[in-house]
């Protein structure tokens, strides 16, 4: 008698991998490179066309279509201007962590300077004074300050002009 041989996979391991295999496939975003393959054919351009118009190589827009290379914002720009694209767009699109940066609201956490008196290591980190301390509960009173590293910039230019 032959036993059948056994994939080694249990029962519900199967099942489950039949269970995943019959959902259909997700939905795909376009992103950075999709967006900017479609728009080139639209405008019927090749990938020379569009490499020529904003002086770089056209392997390089290959890459950038497949996702392979990340491009500078000055890429972007040039990108937008040629494809006739939304320059704020494309940007979020080729940097999708930047939309989450400024969609925070400011001060969710309470007032920066809140926030910056309770943020002990990044004090010791930066060196911070007592008198620094201080200093910037004064610069905090004026308002205007967007984040604990605002205050930070501020105490390195008072550093500065005081000589240490």
């Amino acid at each position: 008698m032959v036993k059948a041989k056994s994939s080694g996979r249990t029962t519900a391991a199967r099942h489950a991998a039949k269970a995943k295999s019959d959902v259909s496939p997700r939905v795909r975003t376009p992103n950075f490179g999709d967006v900017i393959r479609a728009k080139r054919r639209e405008l019927d351009l090749t990938q020379d066309d569009v490499a020529a118009r904003i002086k770089i190589s056209t392997p390089y827009i290959g890459h950038l279509e497949s996702g392979k290379r990340h491009p500078s914002h000055k890429i972007v720009t040039k990108l937008a201007e040629v494809l006739g694209l939304d320059n704020r767009e494309l940007f979020f699109l080729a940097n999708p962590h930047a939309q989450e940066l400024i969609s925070q609201p400011v001060g969710a956490e309470g007032s920066s300077w809140e926030q910056f008196q309770k943020d002990e290591k990044f004090q010791r980190i930066h060196n911070i004074t007592q008198d620094e301390m201080q200093i910037l509960s004064h610069v905090a009173l004026m308002g205007d300050v967007q984040s604990p590293r605002d205050l930070i910039y501020i105490l390195t230019t008072i550093r500065h002009a005081v000589g240490r």
